[in-house]
C-alpha cells in the first residue's frame, strides 16, 4: 500500500529532472523497484525544472505506477542546486537521498546508503564515491577535479575520495542547518559535503561505478569549475577561516621579517624599504581580518 501523503516515511529521495525526458521513466522505475525491494517507507519527490521537453509529461504519466512518486513542477528553472534545496525541506524522511535522473549513479544502490546510517547512528552522511570519471570534457575535468579536490582536503582536514559526487545519502536533522548555504548549481553538492566536514560530522564514502549519462550533459567546465573553486573557499571562510587566511599571513610577514634582515645589510640600521612595509602591514591586516573572521563564526549561533 502507498503511504498517504500525510504518514510518516524513512526516506526522501529528491530527484532534480531537466530536459530527460529519455530515461526518466526508466530512472523513476529503477529508484522504486530498489526501494519496494528494500521495504523502507518512501517518497520520490521528482521536481521538474522547467523542462523544455516532455519530461513532466513523461513523469505524469508514470505517477499511476509508482503510488510512491510525487512529481513537482516547477515554472522557472533554478538549477540542481535549487531543487536539491527545495527537495530537502520538503522532505518527510528522517534521512534525505540526492541523486541524478540521468542514469548515470547506481541508484540500485540507495538502500545500501540508507542502511549504513541506520546501523550506525554515529555516521550523518554517506557519499557515493565514484570509482571512474565518465563526463563530458574528461581530460580536463579529472585534473581540474583532482586540484579542487585536494584543495579541499587541505582547507578541511579530511581525506575526501570524491568531493562532489550526486548520490548520497544524509540525516536530514543534521543537515537542515546548511540547506540556506546551497548555490543553485552543481556545487551544490560540494557545499553540503564540506558543511558536513567542517563541523566535524562523520562523513563515510561507499565506491560506487559511475556510467556515461544519457541525455546531454548540463555542465559547463569553465564556468562551473570556477564555482568549484569559489565555493570551496566560500564553505571554508565560512566555517573556519583560520585555514584560509592566516597561512597567507604568515607567509607574509615571514617575508617581511627576511626582507627586513636583507635591508639592515644592505641599506643603513634601521632602514626599512617600501616594499618591505608593504607586505608587514599587508600580513598584519590578513591575520587581524583571520582572526576577527574566527571571532565572528565562533560566536555565530547557526
Amino acid at each position: 500500500m502507498s503511504p498517504e501523503p500525510s504518514s510518516p516515511v524513512h526516506v526522501s529521495i529528491v530527484l532534480p529532472c531537466y530536459n530527460e525526458q529519455d530515461h526518466v521513466v526508466d530512472e523513476v522505475a529503477r529508484i522504486c523497484k530498489a526501494m519496494d525491494a528494500s521495504e523502507m517507507t518512501y517518497e520520490l519527490l521528482a521536481f521538474d525544472d522547467c523542462s523544455s521537453d516532455g519530461t513532466l509529461e513523461r513523469l505524469r504519466a508514470a505517477e499511476p505506477d509508482h503510488p510512491h512518486l510525487r512529481v513537482i513542477p516547477r515554472h522557472r528553472n533554478g538549477g540542481s542546486g535549487t531543487i536539491r534545496r527545495l527537495g530537502s525541506e520538503r522532505a518527510r524522511g528522517d534521512v534525505v537521498v540526492w541523486t541524478d535522473a540521468d542514469m548515470s549513479y547506481p541508484n540500485e544502490r540507495i538502500p545500501e546508503l540508507v542502511r549504513i546510517l541506520d546501523e550506525d547512528m554515529t555516521v550523518d552522511q554517506v557519499v557515493g564515491a565514484r570509482t571512474s570519471e565518465e563526463g563530458t570534457h574528461k581530460v580536463l575535468r579529472v585534473p581540474a577535479k583532482w586540484m579542487i579536490r585536494k584543495i579541499a582536503e587541505r582547507l578541511s582536514d579530511s581525506k575526501i575520495p570524491d568531493l562532489n559526487s550526486g548520490l548520497r545519502a544524509f540525516r536530514r536533522d543534521v543537515a537542515r542547518p546548511y540547506l540556506r548555504l546551497l548555490p543553485a548549481g552543481f556545487s551544490c553538492v560540494t557545499t553540503i559535503t564540506l558543511a558536513f566536514l567542517c563541523n566535524n560530522h562523520d562523513v563515510r564514502y561507499v565506491p560506487i561505478d559511475y556510467f556515461k549519462r544519457a541525455g546531454t550533459s548540463k555542465f559547463h567546465f569553465t564556468k562551473d569549475a570556477y564555482r568549484y573553486i569559489l565555493q570551496v573557499l566560500r564553505m571554508v571562510m565560512y566555517f573556519n577561516p583560520l585555514k584560509v587566511l592566516m597561512p597567507l599571513a604568515l607567509w607574509l610577514l615571514g617575508l617581511a621579517v627576511l626582507k627586513g634582515i636583507v635591508d639592515q645589510f644592505v641599506h643603513n640600521i634601521l632602514y626599512f624599504s617600501n616594499n618591505t612595509m608593504l607586505m608587514f602591514m599587508s600580513g598584519l591586516l590578513i591575520a587581524s581580518l583571520a582572526l576577527l573572521a574566527d571571532l565572528i563564526v565562533r560566536s555565530r549561533v547557526d
